[in-house]
């Protein structure tokens, strides 16, 4: 073992793991603790330890065989099935771009206290495109040394929040590794099966399996083919930890200070505290609803305005991170399905403006709640996308005409 090896095989591992923290799983995590307190810490645990799985059989492909997975896909499949595949993927990454694109605008209009409407950070984000662009012509190293330093952000300020709750470690350890739900209901299944949509995103199957083309192997060689496989399993398993932990503190956050709570119990702290954001609470006795905005909301209201301030510049980070994993998801995807190579300039302005269109309608028409409403919706859309990314990795990962002596033998 190596860690000069490691250090050089790391990074693909990292920009894939940013899939497993963008606003749409805060969005999941946060609920998640609201409706079901610790109860479900297991199932989030059994989803990454699938999705690492997942990750591990999609390099394993791009390293065995240098092509990515929409490549093999179009070598092996016929024309019918192949645009049916593409269309899939496409529309995973497009709803993971409004996850993005809606998880940034919510940050920014609880950053700038509501003076900068929610249309407005909806058409901020279109400048990510120009930004990513830019720092991608620095090369790949630089913008993964970037990616880095956002998730360092979001372990920073989600830990904070962590330390400021300190939730119940003894009822985190129990829902981590006792798989049990007492007097759970539809609500609580719903976020079980929500939690899984949010953290395996189909498109990321295609995305390290190009990813870790980056790295020059010998594919002639079975022992540097062997050691690059070693090398990003144990890459991926450190990227995927680091991004569990940080799931983790959303969710415990909102377990321990929210869980039961009623809007009558937020009302009145935040009317004490002075809060601008009072009204978003009826003073009834129903089961508080949370979701990012209202999270942030709560946060300040129970925790002081920096909580505030530093969930939202944790939402941020979450947003801007996700933007590029999305870009040069769609890249390969296109390339690789249709023998379509377009700029990148051009692929990410089709995607974005696709992206964009609908949630700056209900931006400027409706309010938050539809708003962050959509990323439930967008959620359940990426576990019905599911099957089109599992069964190209599982096939050809199983198949010796594929992957040589280094098929699965299950």
């Amino acid at each position: 073992f190596s860690f000069r090896k490691l250090w050089a095989f790391t990074g693909p591992g990292f920009l894939m793991s940013i899939a497993y923290l963008d606003p749409g799983n805060i969005e999941s995590d946060l609920q998640s603790g609201a409706v079901a307190g610790f109860k479900l810490l297991w199932v989030l645990m059994l989803a990454t330890i699938i999705g690492l799985l997942l990750q591990r059989l999609a390099a394993r492909l791009g390293v065995v065989t240098g092509l990515h997975l929409a490549e093999v896909c179009n070598r092996q499949y016929q024309k019918v099935p192949r645009i049916i595949l593409w269309l899939m993927v496409e529309l995973a990454i497009i709803g993971s771009d409004m996850q993005e694109v809606i998880g940034s605008a919510i940050a920014i209009n609880l950053l700038s206290v509501g003076k900068i409407p929610l249309w407005g950070g909806v058409l901020i984000t279109i400048a990510d495109t120009f930004v990513f662009l830019f720092l991608d012509k620095y090369g790949l190293r630089k913008l993964e040394a970037f990616f880095g330093f956002l998730i360092t952000i979001m372990a920073l300020t989600f830990g904070y929040e962590y330390i400021t709750v300190k939730p119940d470690q003894e009822k985190l350890l129990k829902g981590l590794f006792v798989p049990y739900c007492q007097n759970c209901g539809t609500p609580q299944l719903e976020q079980a099966v929500g939690i899984v949509g949010a953290v395996i995103m189909p498109h990321n199957m295609y995305l390290h399996s190009a990813l870790v083309k980056s790295r020059q192997v010998n594919r002639a060689n079975k022992r540097e083919v062997r050691e690059a496989n070693k090398y990003f399993f144990i890459e991926s398993c450190i990227a995927l930890f680091v991004s569990f932990i940080i799931n983790i503190f959303v969710v415990t956050v909102f377990a321990e200070a929210f869980f039961e709570k009623t809007n009558a119990d937020v009302s009145d702290v935040c009317v004490n505290a002075s809060s601008p954001h009072s009204s978003l609470f009826p003073n009834n006795n129903q089961t508080l609803e949370v979701d990012i905005y209202k999270g942030g909301v709560v946060l300040g209201c129970y925790f002081g305005p920096a909580a505030l301030y530093i969930w939202a510049i944790g939402i941020l980070a979450a947003g801007q991170s996700s933007t590029m994993t999305g870009t040069y998801s769609g890249q390969f995807v296109m390339e690789g399905f249709l023998n379509l190579r377009w700029s990148r300039f051009a692929r990410v302005l089709l995607t974005r403006s696709i992206a964009i269109t609908p949630t700056l309608f209900v931006a400027i028409f409706q309010d938050v709640e539809h708003l962050t409403g959509m990323n439930d919706f967008l959620n359940v859309l990426m576990s019905l996308q599911l099957p089109f990314a599992l069964i190209p990795v599982l096939t050809f990962t199983s198949l010796p005409s594929v992957m040589n002596d280094f098929a699965n033998g299950l």
